[in-house]
């Protein structure tokens, strides 16, 4: 049996386990701040006069207010002077007022009026530029659209240069709140490993991975979970039916937490019972390109150049080539923080370089069609002069844990 997995029980695990915050503390209304300057000079460095914020995590991200998308226009307008003109529906008004961090100017609409004809009157008001405005690239086409019908004067734009030029390399706060999450979620990684037992299924795993995740501090539980069984493992984001546990299964397990709005995300597979030779093979074929792939984080380099030393190191162990499988079937890995995926993204033609502060996965998954799935996972931060490990990746396939 794999060492650490199937010897203990749900509720030995659920005491074993504790929370650990520790004192990470959220993003405080100075480092938002900090934020807005840079957007600010971003968007003079891109000839822009103002960026449009929708509801999300680009509106989190620089004004610290929490608001969730809907079929109404909320947001906000930060223009190239660092003003924010907030823009919801009336009967929102005191609510947007609770919720703001970062003061700015309310703008209203009723729920018979035009938001975007607000939006216009607003850049009609407060700017008198040539009026380049960005929108958040996560903007509802329904909201874009009804601005573009009217913004007739106006030079509209993507506002990624500016939100991802921003949000790409995380601060040193962040980076901490991120730590503290990849280790609950880790933790809980090897929680799940102890309580496996045949017959279990993706619903209890799924279950279990919430609850633990709470008792470590974690308060919304699982921000996801994938539980994946023998053949089910090699779909890398799982079945419709997720099938039992069965002895000497391949096991992958995919799941993490949100921690003051960070997210983290660990995958760990191996076998519960024991491993077959090919499985052992492909096992060890998947640790050695993920070392691969870390060790070509290097500053000043691409992403793609992550990417392509994982085709290289596939193809030179006969997998592949490319997204043939067997092999791996989709990118090396992507950015996280306040979403799961966001930039940079680690594969092929991506020329965003890599700078310090930028976080993201190595999971250059290989999958093994009718058979299983190998995915290792787990995140590294870009140093001064490259990537460092949040977490440490498995030993072996015998030892997942490191114990």
């Amino acid at each position: 049996m794999t060492l650490g997995v199937g010897n203990s029980t749900r509720d030995k695990e659920l005491q074993r386990l504790s929370d650990m915050q520790f004192d990470v503390q959220a993003i405080q209304e100075s480092e938002f701040e900090h934020r807005i300057s840079k957007a600010c000079q971003l968007m003079e460095l891109h000839n822009t006069d103002a960026i449009y914020l929708h509801a999300g995590t680009n509106l989190y991200y620089f004004t610290g207010m929490r608001w969730g998308q809907s079929e109404r226009m909320v947001g906000a307008i930060l223009t190239r002077s660092g003003k924010l003109h907030f823009i919801a529906p009336k009967f929102e008004e005191g609510t947007i007022q609770d919720f703001m961090v970062v003061k700015g100017e309310i703008h209203c609409w009723e729920e018979h009026e035009s938001p975007y004809a607000l939006f216009v009157e607003i850049v009609h008001s407060y700017l008198q530029s040539n009026k380049r405005i960005g929108l958040d690239e996560a903007t509802p086409y329904f909201i874009s659209n009804g601005i573009n019908q009217l913004a007739t004067d106006f030079d509209l734009m993507d506002a990624k240069p500016i939100t991802a030029g921003c949000r790409m390399q995380k601060s040193v706060q962040e980076i901490a709140i991120m730590q503290t999450a990849m280790s609950i979620t880790l933790e809980v990684q090897k929680s799940v490993g102890a309580i496996l037992q045949i017959g279990m299924t993706s619903q209890e795993i799924c279950s279990f991975a919430d609850e633990a995740h709470r008792v470590c501090g974690a308060t919304d539980g699982s921000y996801f979970c994938i539980a994946l069984f023998g053949p089910d493992s090699a779909f890398p984001h799982g079945v419709r039916q997720p099938k039992a546990l069965e002895k000497d299964d391949v096991v992958l397990i995919d799941t993490g937490c949100l921690l003051h709005s960070y997210i983290s995300d660990i995958t760990r597979t191996y076998v519960f019972g024991d491993a077959s030779d090919e499985v052992i093979d492909i096992w060890n074929k998947e640790h050695d390109i993920q070392q691969i792939a870390f060790e070509s984080c290097i500053v000043g380099k691409t992403c793609s150049s992550i990417d392509d030393a994982v085709r290289d190191a596939l193809h030179i162990r006969n997998l592949g080539p490319n997204y043939t499988l067997p092999g791996t079937p989709h990118r090396t890995g992507h950015g996280i923080g306040l979403n799961i995926h966001e930039w940079p993204y680690i594969v092929k033609y991506e020329k965003t370089v890599l700078e310090e502060g930028m976080t993201f996965s190595i999971e250059p998954m290989i999958c093994v069609p009718g058979k299983f799935g190998i995915r290792l996972e787990d995140h590294v931060f870009m140093g001064d002069s490259q990537g460092k490990w949040f977490t440490q990746p498995s030993g072996s396939i015998h030892n997942p844990f490191n114990y």
